[in-house]
């Protein structure tokens, strides 16, 4: 781990990453935006689980399964990708950004009864998580940073873009503790959507305090990223073509210096899901299936699809319904257990 550095944000900034704080719009809302979304629900749980997971959280997945494609948010996937998606208020968000020049993004949301509306636009968003309070939090490539948007009126609030002096490479996956500590990769595969980078391509976390540190600096292009459902855990994918599925203890919320690889055969790992008995699910991009492992590295099932994939997420009323994002594409299949809704 490298030393820390200290963001150009204040700590009172950094603190409001999850809190009900509004900063002045600089996006404007669409005209269909909805009523507030609910924050994420608050089930019964087992000691030590996440908030949104049931007391019996169900059965893992076995075997070979296929995901459906959603028609309603059918796209053109040779001009783009749908990425980052989330569940909230009842319906998923997700980034859609094309190739265009400065990669272009905007944040959609599909509801519950088949409507694929625009939330906000432009967003330059990549990867999405949730806040406790419903709002978004977002990797974004356009002004490489970490942002916050409301998801009521579209106001965006910086959270970090820097680290050492030097604007980060493309922000691409993240997500956030409990306690409103993030952690993000930064590759660098849309490096060119804007001035600056990094040396590296790494995984950071970001403190309450707003300091910025260095997870791993030895995970080239580093991808998907989550928590388990205890958050003692941080996963994280990369590595390209030749690529693994990392897992980091953490004490007292930080990284203890080591890890493992849960899974070393990956090709092109891409964008993680996590369900409540702790399994993870893998997108393998150019492959176009999910990988689903247990938290020791078990294989447990394939869950394939009809496109380059690139991320995953539970939602629906039980939270019990995997949604994926690929190449102009939405899925979702079906299953016995709940997982995590971002």
């Amino acid at each position: 781990m490298t030393p820390s550095s200290r963001t150009v944000l204040s700590a009172a900034l950094a603190t409001l990453l999850l809190c009900a704080c509004k900063g002045a719009p600089e996006e404007p809302a669409a005209p269909d935006a909805p009523a507030a979304p609910e924050a994420p629900a608050t089930t019964a749980t087992t000691s030590g689980i996440h908030p949104s997971c049931p007391a019996e959280p169900g059965t893992a997945p076995r075997g070979d399964l296929v995901a459906t494609r959603i028609a309603a948010a059918d796209g053109d996937g040779s001009k783009g990708l749908y990425e980052g998606p989330v569940w909230t208020g009842g319906a998923l968000y997700f980034s859609d950004f094309t190739f265009d020049e400065g990669f272009p993004s905007k944040i959609r949301r599909l509801t519950a009864d088949g409507r694929l509306e625009t939330a906000i636009d432009p967003s330059g968003s990549n990867g999405l998580a949730l806040g406790d309070d419903g709002a978004l939090l977002a990797a974004t490539h356009d002004r490489k940073e970490i942002s916050r948007f409301d998801l009521v009126d579209g106001s965006r609030i910086r959270i970090v873009g820097e680290f050492e002096g030097q604007p980060f490479n493309s922000p691409n996956d993240l997500v956030a503790s409990a306690d409103g500590t993030i952690w993000f990769t930064d590759p660098d595969f849309q490096r060119a959507a804007a001035p600056g980078g990094q040396e590296r391509t790494r995984v950071y976390r970001v403190g309450t305090d707003g300091v910025v540190s260095v997870v791993d600096d030895t995970l080239r292009n580093p991808n998907g990223i989550a928590l388990s459902p205890d958050g003692r855990t941080l996963y994280a994918a990369g590595g390209e073509e030749n690529g693994v599925l990392r897992a980091y203890p953490l004490v007292d919320g930080r990284p203890d210096g080591s890890h493992r690889d849960l899974v070393s055969d990956a090709v092109i790992p891409d964008g993680l899901a996590v369900d409540c008995l702790g399994n993870i699910y893998l997108t393998e991009h150019t492959r176009r299936r999910v990988r689903v492992v247990s938290p020791q590295g078990e294989a447990l099932a394939t869950i394939a699809v009809d496109a380059n994939l690139t991320n995953a997420t539970f939602g629906g009323e039980d939270r019990r319904t995997l949604y994926l994002t690929g190449a102009g594409s939405v899925w979702s299949i079906g299953l016995d257990v709940a997982g995590l809704p971002y």
